[in-house]
């Protein structure tokens, strides 16, 4: 299928969504009224992934909502679109940080961060492999990748974690819940 086609033939079928009660994830193109106590995500996700209609993006935000306090800092692990970091901002994260090893969802993480009125001062992003160029420690780590990918990022996690911080993860399938929840027990 040729990319072009793809990346613009899709969004007929990319509507504002309500995925959980007060967060709403809009397409950039698409116009949404907003209720008084919407948090209205603008998203455009190009070639990356991360449009929040999936349910493992689904499950990331209402975990962050639950978790984030005014103030945290966040890292995103395979952050795709950034759509993780605009809902941590959103949400009264201080500081957001983004990494991925695709060049092109880093140019779109940005580009969506910056369309939701999130300055550049608060958030960063880059290219890397999971925790390779973080040197600092996170309120809040998220990372909504691939079991495989999760089982490695397991043995570099307290690296970039806070005391008493959260991990939320998602991307795992059923079958490969048992040996991520023994990693983590037992690291």
């Amino acid at each position: 299928i040729d990319e072009q086609d793809w990346s613009e033939s899709w969004k007929e079928f990319f509507h504002p969504l309500k995925i959980t009660k007060r967060i709403v994830i809009k397409p950039s193109w698409q116009d949404y009224n907003a209720n008084f106590d919407d948090v209205v995500i603008e998203i455009d996700p190009g070639m990356a992934f991360g449009t929040g209609t999936h349910p493992t993006t689904a499950l990331c935000i209402s975990m962050i909502e639950k978790y984030i306090r005014k103030g945290d800092k966040l890292l995103d692990i395979g952050t795709g679109s950034g759509i993780l970091m605009i809902a941590a901002a959103k949400l009264g994260a201080q500081k957001i940080w983004g990494i991925d090893n695709d060049e092109v969802a880093i140019d779109i993480a940005k580009k969506n961060l910056l369309l939701n009125g999130i300055e550049n001062k608060n958030f960063k992003v880059m290219t890397g492999n999971l925790t390779d160029k973080v040197y600092k420690r996170f309120d809040i780590v998220v990372a909504n990748i691939l079991t495989e990918t999760i089982m490695t990022l397991l043995d570099h996690l307290k690296s970039v974690l806070k005391e008493k911080s959260v991990f939320i993860c998602s991307g795992i399938i059923e079958k490969n819940k048992g040996k991520v929840v023994e990693k983590m027990v037992a690291s």
